[in-house]
């Protein structure tokens, strides 16, 4: 019994009573048998399910076979079809050479010489009988195993997937965590170089400055003084070189307000046409009632026209310069340079130029990194853009393909309701008499300190000098009357910040203003811009934030730090 059923065996003897005879004697022993009349209906019963088969020799000898030949051989991998064949007296294969024939044509077939007893044939039937189910149950046992095999090639194949894909992953956050370590390792060389470099430019500027003046005093002109007018223009380049420098490393010191991007676009179109010429046409797409920015509107300036800058060095001269604007939400990062999850102002500059390759596109915000020739480039226009728009707490991203352009986007954060617009800062008040104000001026390199005090001497003002916060502190509590402490910030030992505290603990109301090589420093975040002045000093800004501090109530000159 097969799933309920019983087995069934065909029958195919057409010749005589051999078919009826087979029938009955399967009958009485409890089997259940179908005749066929023909070979035809033989493969036909076959297809319908059978378990066995018994046939006489002489229907097949006598009759087409191709189709029960085509049906045996067309057997699943599990089934082996099992015959009796009966045979006349002395049909065996051993002495009938045609019998050799059925069985390849059967396989899996059992001579049975006739006449034959009863019990033999029952028990040969019984015997094909329980082969085919063993056959059926080893086709179970297949089944459930080719079944829990896929299942398992399946997981596997699933768990293989997800391990690859974590692999890529790690792999891809290592690649960007290791471009990140580079940047900053980079950012924080260039900022010290700078700092170092700005303390030189200082000391050069300044002495520059005591020739001139020395120069037109005693009425000397002509080629020295136009030399010494050479060597503060390169000096004067290399303080905005140092820029760049901290503008990459992040160092800079921004005035972030809420800004109408779309306005500044629209204000800077007339500077960019004259400074790319007539031959590259300017478009602009601005986006209607965009968000405003939080950024330092003369950055955003001087990043959109160096974009322009390298658009048109791109193109060489002709073809067409795309500014787009619009408030977006982004993702997560897929790169370095690109902003984290969140909203954005977004302003890109696109351009028609040749476009870069993706090694070019991999390093093209590092720092140095050019494609210019020689003395066409610094390489510090991408990475001087990166550092203003992620000190701004944005990023950028790079678009491009070789052949058709480049469009780098500038992501800057959205303004808050209370953010500060943007409006012109007013000119400081400097009224007042200050000739003879006493000085404190502290700093640990001995050139830089040496110009600052010579050309605060040539102002008017009294200078004491301190080479060390250490020696600072001694000049508070000597009691000596001071106006003013100028403060390096960037000192062995005690810095600038820390020597602040502790002049402010032991002079409450002394104003003090800050001169610092860096361009932002996280402890003067909190220190409003008229106490800090930048190394080397640009013309008379050092007086200017002098006069400005001494002409305020003390109240005003309260300098608040940021928290330890």
């Amino acid at each position: 019994m097969r799933n309920g059923e019983v087995f069934r065996t065909l029958i195919l003897a057409p010749r005589g009573r051999d078919a009826v005879v087979a029938k009955r004697l399967l009958r009485d022993a409890a089997l259940r048998a179908d005749i066929c009349i023909d070979i035809a209906e033989l493969v036909q019963e076959l297809h319908r399910d059978a378990d066995t088969a018994i046939v006489t020799e002489e229907s097949i000898y006598n009759a087409d076979a191709r189709a029960l030949a085509e049906w045996i051989q067309n057997q699943p991998a599990w089934s082996d079809f099992p015959f009796v064949v009966l045979t006349e007296h002395g049909g065996g294969i051993e002495k009938n050479p045609r019998a050799a024939s059925l069985m390849q044509l059967f396989g899996n077939v059992t001579f049975l010489e006739r006449p034959f007893h009863p019990t033999t044939l029952i028990s040969v039937v019984r015997a094909g009988l329980r082969s085919r189910v063993k056959q059926h149950e080893c086709r179970i046992l297949n089944e459930g195993l080719e079944s829990r095999v896929r299942d398992r090639t399946a997981e596997l194949a699933a768990a293989n997937h997800q391990l690859r894909s974590q692999i890529e992953e790690r792999e891809s956050v290592e690649s960007t965590l290791r471009q990140m370590q580079r940047l900053e390792a980079v950012g924080q060389l260039t900022s010290g170089v700078a700092h170092d470099f700005n303390n030189l430019l200082t000391v050069i500027i300044g002495n520059i400055g005591f020739l001139e003046r020395g120069l037109a005093a005693i009425g000397v002109d002509g080629k020295i003084s136009q030399r010494l007018a050479n060597m503060r223009m390169a000096a004067e380049r290399g303080a905005k070189l140092t820029d760049q420098l901290l503008s990459f490393s992040r160092r800079q010191r921004l005035e972030p307000r809420a800004l109408d991007v779309n306005g500044a676009v629209t204000q800077m179109r007339g500077l960019l046409q004259s400074t790319l010429g007539g031959s590259i046409q300017i478009e602009t797409d601005l986006h209607d009632g965009m968000w405003q920015a939080l950024a330092d509107p003369t950055q955003l300036e001087l990043a959109v026209l160096n974009l322009a800058i390298n658009a048109r060095d791109a193109m060489e001269g002709v073809g067409k310069l795309t500014i787009r604007t619009g408030g977006v939400i982004v993702g997560p990062p897929l790169r370095p340079e690109e902003p984290v999850a969140g909203e954005y102002v977004m302003l890109s500059v696109s351009d028609t130029g040749t476009g870069m390759t993706e090694d070019v596109k991999a390093k093209a915000v590092e720092p140095f990194f050019t494609t210019k020739g020689p003395g066409k480039g610094s390489g510090l226009g991408l990475s001087q853009i990166l550092g203003f728009a992620k000190q701004s707490g944005g990023g950028i991203r790079i678009d491009s393909r070789v052949g058709e352009g480049t469009s780098i986007h500038i992501f800057l954060p959205r303004a808050g309701a209370h953010d500060q617009a943007s409006n012109p800062v007013a000119a400081p008040v400097t009224t007042g008499h200050f000739t003879g104000s006493t000085m404190l001026l502290v700093d640990d390199d001995d050139a830089v300190r040496e110009v600052t005090s010579a050309m605060l001497r040539d102002m008017g003002y009294v200078v004491v000098e301190a080479g060390s916060g250490g020696a600072a502190l001694e000049v508070i509590q000597s009691g000596v009357q001071l106006d003013l402490v100028l403060l390096d910030f960037a000192m062995p030992g005690m810095n600038g910040a820390e020597l602040g505290r502790q002049i402010q603990l032991k002079r409450p109301g002394l104003p003090i203003l800050f001169v610092t090589g860096f361009s932002h420093q996280p402890a003067l975040s909190t220190v409003g811009e008229t106490f800090i002045v930048r190394k080397p000093f640009v013309d008379d800004e050092l007086n200017t934030k002098i006069r400005s501090i001494l002409s305020k109530p003390a109240a005003d000159n309260v300098v608040r730090f940021r928290s330890a």
